[in-house]
């Protein structure tokens, strides 16, 4: 407990900057019912200009080495822009490795390898079941073909570091294992799974919520994976497991949001990963200096102890846990939810 604290207590000094999101639109092809971000096909805010994130990335150029850093495009859906590959382009001149995280609905073959050519180094797409569960999810038919095409693709390109993403919930719990099949049997070698958190249009669908029976199996699922050894499955960092900590991920649960993931919001809103919906901007690209905001705020992100209340403040996990990750976090401050006591 003390090395993970004292690991914990060296990043929030140093925070090095590993990734950065940049969230270029809100626009989305899907109508998923566990979206965090609540996107539409025709979002209201408009997509950021590359030219204004240009400007950010030119300045981090000059305080750090851009090789160290990913940059990761997101969204809503980033193929929605058609200026993707030119964005991917500039962004590989700059010296900045990137990739992106979509739904695969508009990445064919031919777009997937536009990009690859921009410089395209890492991908996430997201299939949530086989083909009934995933369109039920996605909200739109035929959006399991297209995934499976674009998955195909990506794990047959050897340089890529590719991997899939699912959201477990007990619409395709039972169908777990049949996943991974499908999966091993498309080339696919990382897996990453994580369940439903209370915020976008989730907060509306309680029904998209395991149990906690179904959670403990959905973890005790990922521990015979990875002794199985046929594909590398492990679960997000959705927060502190108690004693599933090291049998389902590599590494010991630490939210980095403000440690070493930054993102830029739509709005130019400076903050840790997309996933945290709450109000906890630091600054702004329009008003404020990137380097300097990264640098000199982000406090909450990195002194978790103005969490350490309600069902927090007692608890004997405290120096592990430091009150869970920064998305499960509301407006307040309040815990939206906590993984642990569902297990």
């Amino acid at each position: 407990m003390f090395l993970q604290s004292h690991l914990l207590g060296w990043e929030a000094r140093l925070h090095p900057l590993r990734q950065l999101f940049w969230e270029c639109t809100l626009r989305c092809n899907l109508n998923c019912r566990h979206c965090g971000s609540d996107c539409t096909a025709s979002a209201l805010t408009p997509d950021m200009p590359f030219e204004d994130f240009e400007k950010v990335l030119l300045r981090i150029r000059e305080a750090y080495n851009p090789k160290d850093i990913l940059l990761i495009f997101s969204g809503g859906e980033p193929l929605m822009r058609k200026d993707l590959a030119q964005c991917g382009r500039r962004v590989h001149e700059l010296g900045f490795p990137w990739g992106l995280v979509t739904n695969g609905f508009l990445l064919t073959p031919k777009k997937a390898l536009e990009l690859l050519k921009c410089g395209m180094r890492a991908a996430t797409v997201s299939l949530d079941g086989l083909e009934d569960e995933h369109d039920w999810m996605r909200g739109v038919p035929g959006s399991f073909r297209r995934a499976d095409e674009a998955i195909r693709y990506l794990a047959s390109v050897s340089f890529l570091s590719f991997d899939v993403v699912t959201c477990v919930t007990k619409k395709n719990i039972g169908q777990l294992s049949q996943i991974k099949e499908y999966l091993i049997g498309a080339g696919v070698k990382a897996w990453r799974l994580f369940t439903v958190f209370p915020v976008g249009r989730a907060a509306a669908d309680p029904d998209l919520q395991l149990t906690p029976e179904q959670y403990r199996s959905l973890m005790d699922f990922i521990v015979a994976c990875r002794k199985e050894g046929r594909i590398r499955a492990s679960y997000g960092c959705e927060g502190f497991l108690g004693p599933y900590e090291k049998k389902v991920r590599d590494y010991p649960f630490s939210c980095q949001a403000g440690l070493s993931i930054a993102s830029v919001r739509i709005d130019g809103a400076i903050s840790g990963c997309t996933s945290i919906r709450a109000s906890y901007g630091q600054g702004n690209i329009y008003q404020d200096d990137f380097v300097d905001v990264w640098e000199h705020r982000f406090g909450i992100f990195r002194d978790h102890t103005p969490f350490k209340t309600g069902p927090c403040r007692d608890c004997r996990w405290w120096k592990k846990c430091k009150g869970n990750g920064m998305h499960l976090r509301g407006e307040n401050g309040e815990l939206l939810l906590c993984n642990l006591s569902r297990l």
